[in-house]
């Protein structure tokens, strides 16, 4: 028994390592949720291999070689066919074109706005006034376009004076206002509803996003 143990276990390691081969290189973040399957299925016949005495070495050789064929056939099939690729691997997504929110896209990938303000901080982007054109690539991480206004100074160009720019908050999600970070922002719902109305937006039903900074005052974008 733990003779058959120790075989599956060898076994089942230096097939991950032909799967990583197989995939290429590829760092973690890269990898796709189809790729994720790969690993997910292998641990899967691992694990009921090692704790079924009934499956032989044998068996557990033909399901390792199996899986192992099927993807080595499936990566060649998408990289020499793209409506294969495509459907398989996906596409980047454009989710913002010169400033403009597309919602549709947006609310069918499943996405929230702070989702996206939590991709965008990680890239050094805290607002989404400076984003010109966003992507959301295959592996769920965001590709972003600045605006060239807001593009890091290069080359000794610098900008004498540049004022500080304060965080932003989000203040309406998708028609929502976020009561709770109007209080923490240590403002209330009428002052909010008295600035949109300054900008021409009544109603914050019709508004997608709606963020605040004590620098830059309101952004909005709308459906």
């Amino acid at each position: 028994m733990y003779h058959d143990t120790l075989l599956k276990l060898v076994i089942g390691l230096c097939a991950l390592l032909v799967i990583v081969r197989l995939l290429g290189k590829k760092e973690l973040a890269q990898l796709t949720p189809y790729d994720f399957v790969y690993t997910l299925v292998l641990g899967g016949i691992l694990e009921e291999s090692l704790f079924d005495e009934k499956i032989k070495i044998t068996h557990f050789l033909f399901a390792i070689a199996l899986w192992a064929i099927l993807i080595y056939f499936i990566e060649r099939a998408t990289k020499k066919w793209n409506p294969i690729r495509l459907l398989l691997k996906g596409e980047p997504v454009k989710l913002i074109s010169d400033g403009e929110l597309d919602m549709k896209k947006f609310n069918k990938h499943h996405l929230e706005m702070e989702q996206l303000r939590t991709a965008l901080r990680k890239q050094g982007i805290f607002t989404l006034r400076e984003v010109r054109d966003l992507f959301l690539e295959p592996d769920g991480d965001v590709t972003v376009n600045p605006y060239a206004r807001f593009e890091p100074v290069t080359n000794g160009t610098l900008q004498d004076g540049a004022a500080e720019e304060e965080p932003t908050v989000l203040l309406i999600d998708e028609g929502e206002v976020k009561e709770e970070v109007l209080a923490f922002a240590g403002k209330d719902r009428k002052w909010l509803m008295d600035e949109l109305a300054k900008e021409g937006y009544p109603d914050p039903k019709r508004i997608a996003y709606g963020e605040w900074s004590e620098t830059e005052g309101l952004f909005i974008k709308t459906y």
